[in-house]
């Protein structure tokens, strides 16, 4: 997975990340960012690497969340599709 691909449509704008949440075995769908315009917050962004985890602002939340690249099943930018 292309995981800096992710993070700079982060920084851009709003991302849906669809992931397995851990331990439940749940499948969340998750309007997120790393834009300040976008989140009303004043996020420090620094630059964040790592293999395993990406960090953003849930819009729905409102509240940081962490999430594990191996449990992303889809991502996709602007906010959730409807069904």
């Amino acid at each position: 997975m292309n995981t800096k691909a992710i993070v700079d449509a982060l920084k851009k704008g709003v991302v849906t990340v669809v992931f397995e949440k851990i331990g439940t075995g749940e499948i969340r769908t998750m309007p997120c960012t790393l834009n300040n315009d976008i989140s009303g917050t004043s996020m420090i962004i620094k630059e964040y690497n790592s293999p395993d985890t990406l960090i953003m602002w849930a819009l729905d939340k409102k509240a940081w969340r962490d999430v594990r690249v191996d449990t992303i099943q889809d991502w996709y930018e602007g906010y959730p599709k409807e069904k």
